[in-house]
């Protein structure tokens, strides 16, 4: 088989209160970053509302669109320019839409004519437009956070029944991880939380998931092969012997990935920005999260059972 590093002997077993460490270090920052923000930052999919995205032929600054929202009857509208790029997303919600006057088809317009108006010969450009009423902006938000819930059960039953409830659990907890991380990142970046994300979020579980599984039958064949080793060794020789495979799988799916960051456009960002984030943490629960989880809980199994005898 290919690889890209010659065979290694790395503790990795002798080093997880490390790697345990630096993961609710992470999550500690997300939880604060999750406060101050004063939660996630909503989409339009799940908070309700109008955005509108506009591209121009001049650049123009933050305060002429603000004054330009203000203009159109919007003071409250969320504005975000684009770095490096002459676009800009107006986001409007449910109660400025209810209290504005000629229904919904003018906003658009209004907005426009009141950029125009502020400056004289700039085109405006209608990009995006999208609306979502607040009731059903919350029902979408209770069905995404069903459909995570109800992965991360379903993969937790799938691991046991394949190898054993310890391994689920380690398996379902690494790939919560993930979650964890990559919503962190969208907290800390002040970035939304869109259906697209949902999407990427489920997708990196099935990609943690595969990545895992690989590790766990690898421990699985080892255990009976070498059946006279310390379990914290076979654990051991069994990651160094798929580490090879799990950076190979990882930095392919990372060009991947990157290649849509970078080179797929304003619309598909977030999406790209989660998966590849996504990726990395997926590969490092996998190495160094998962197995170390399993060894945790087999020992403190055997010290529960020393205990009672």
């Amino acid at each position: 088989m290919f690889t890209i590093i010659p065979e290694t002997h790395i503790d990795f077993m002798g080093r997880r209160r490390l790697f345990f460490a630096f993961s609710i270090l992470v999550t500690l920052i997300g939880i604060a970053s999750f406060i101050l923000h004063g939660g996630f930052r909503m989409g339009i999919d799940f908070a309700g509302g109008r955005l509108i995205e506009y591209q121009f032929n001049q650049s123009v600054s933050i305060d002429e669109l603000r004054r330009a929202a203000d203009s159109a009857g919007f003071p409250q509208a969320e504005i975000q320019p684009a770095k490096g790029r002459n676009v800009a997303i107006f986001r409007i919600s449910d109660v400025a839409l209810a209290e504005q006057r000629g229904g919904e088809r003018t906003i658009s317009e209004k907005l426009r004519g009141a950029l125009q108006e502020a400056r004289p010969g700039l085109e405006v450009e209608l990009l995006r437009e999208e609306s979502v009423g607040a009731k059903v902006g919350k029902e979408i938000r209770g069905q995404a956070f069903w459909a995570i819930l109800l992965s991360l059960g379903l993969l937790l039953i799938y691991i046991a029944f394949r190898f054993d409830f310890r391994f689920g659990v380690g398996a379902v907890i690494a790939v919560f991880h993930d979650v964890v991380m990559t919503l962190t990142l969208f907290s800390l970046l002040d970035r939304e939380i869109t259906m697209p994300i949902v999407a990427a979020l489920l997708t990196l579980a099935g990609y943690s998931i595969n990545d895992t599984i690989v590790v766990y039958d690898r421990i699985r064949e080892q255990v009976v092969r070498l059946r006279r080793e310390p379990y914290e060794s076979v654990l051991n020789i069994s990651m160094n012997q798929t580490l090879s495979r799990t950076l190979l799988t990882g930095l392919s799916s990372l060009f991947a990935s990157a290649s849509l960051l970078f080179f797929g456009g304003e619309v598909i960002r977030d999406f790209a920005l989660a998966m590849t984030f996504g990726i990395v943490v997926g590969t490092y629960s996998s190495i160094f999260i998962a197995s170390a989880l399993v060894l945790e809980m087999r020992r403190a199994a055997e010290a529960r059972a020393a205990t009672a005898a």
